[in-house]
């Protein structure tokens, strides 16, 4: 997604997990967005992001550079970066991936799955109502706030 904005590092991984499920919307066209969510959830990106390692990639990333904003030459300040892992400890948590996890009937794990569920689709309604706010219509294709 280019947004014409410059967004929240909070709003980061919110349009990195949006992007996934809109490519598989597109793939599928005839989903539901709930169905574009679970299908996600058996992805190696969702993973990736369960296991904190999309965070610890881009964290790597913004220590290589000293934490300088590529995009406005600006230290990125301590309590920005706190924040964000704060924000990849509770999308562990949220995300806490269980082998064969949606394969289970087991009322424990199904509650696991949806908890999972239900993060990734305030992650992308979060990203929509960022895009509203920022008067950017054209990035709200999965119509969750609509």
């Amino acid at each position: 997604m280019n947004s014409l904005k410059k967004r929240p590092y909070v709003i980061y991984m919110a349009e990195i997990i949006y992007s996934y499920i809109l490519i598989i919307k597109k793939k599928y066209p005839d989903i539901k967005t709930e169905e574009a969510i679970y299908k996600f959830i058996k992805t190696e990106h969702f993973s990736r992001l369960s296991s904190g390692e999309l965070h610890n990639v881009w964290f790597n990333k913004l220590k290589k550079n000293k934490y300088i904003d590529q995009e406005t030459g600006n230290k990125i300040p301590d309590e920005t970066i706190k924040l964000l892992e704060i924000q990849r400890d509770a999308t562990i948590q949220q995300l806490i991936k269980i082998p064969k996890l949606y394969e289970t009937k087991n009322n424990t794990l199904i509650k696991v799955s949806s908890r999972a569920y239900q993060f990734l689709w305030r992650m992308c309604e979060s990203y929509e109502l960022w895009c509203k706010e920022t008067k950017q219509p054209d990035s709200l294709s999965l119509k969750i706030t609509t």
